[in-house]
């Protein structure tokens, strides 16, 4: 008898819409993830309200965009706000086949004008097994990331049992590759795409993909494979390519 797969998918989606912010693609973005067909799904820079863009923009659907995509065959979401402005927010979001346990969204923002967190869930799979999901997006500067991941690995070393399933992922906008060493020497983490090919995933920009900025990070799970999806209508999309990881429970 085969262990039970679980497919996970990390994207960022620009807002919904393309690299250059011509087009509005929230909904292809919704075909595209439907068809790739994961299990949970780890989103970040998902429109929660933009008063101003759901009247200017024809096709801006009237849901916030975590529960739009939700619809497609996501029956449970979270979604965590990472940036407050005038005109509404936006943040993070976990979508799942299964239901969560719990959820909580962790401020780790060190400036007031850059906002960020950690959007944690716990979830629980058809087999009754508890999966920890942390969903990231990460500061563009080195301090402010450094403290950031100080604060992850505070986070899990406090909530997640060392026997539990984990999975990080996210935009960590870590394109030096300086976070391996403390997510492996202080939280026993590998990252599944490294694992499977040797080397991180260059997932940015979309249309030629040079920085590594993507990743899925894991702990207590088998890796099976990953893959970077970079192929059509992926690279017409947001500006980063996802990152979809099989892995055995």
């Amino acid at each position: 008898m085969t262990n039970p797969a679980l497919r996970i998918l990390t994207y960022n989606i620009h807002k919904g819409f393309n690299s250059g912010n011509r087009r509005f693609v929230l909904h292809q973005i919704r075909d595209a993830l439907v068809a790739a067909d994961a299990d949970i799904l780890c989103l970040q820079e998902m429109q929660g309200e933009h008063r101003q863009k759901q009247t200017q923009i024809k096709d801006w659907p009237a849901l916030p965009q975590a529960e739009f995509i939700a619809e497609g065959g996501w029956p449970y979401h979270a979604y965590g706000k990472n940036a407050v402005y005038a005109a509404g927010h936006h943040g993070n979001a976990i979508l799942s086949k299964h239901p969560f346990t719990s959820w909580e969204n962790i401020n780790v923002s060190p400036f007031s004008w850059a906002s960020r967190s950690l959007l944690h869930g716990v979830i629980r799979t058809t087999g009754g097994k508890a999966i920890h999901i942390v969903c990231v997006h990460l500061g563009l500067i080195g301090m402010e990331r450094r403290q950031q991941l100080s604060s992850l690995c505070q986070r899990i070393d406090s909530h997640v049992p060392q026997d539990a399933p984990l999975i990080v992922a996210g935009d960590f906008n870590d394109w030096l590759e300086r976070a391996e060493r403390q997510f492996h020497d202080c939280l026993g983490l590998e990252e599944v795409f490294r694992a499977t090919h040797g080397s991180h995933a260059r997932t940015f920009p979309a249309w030629l993909p040079v920085l590594p900025m993507d990743r899925i990070y894991f702990r207590g799970l088998t890796p099976l494979s990953c893959e970077r999806l970079a192929h059509s209508p992926w690279h017409l999309l947001s500006d980063h390519a996802p990152l979809a990881a099989d892995f055995a429970l």
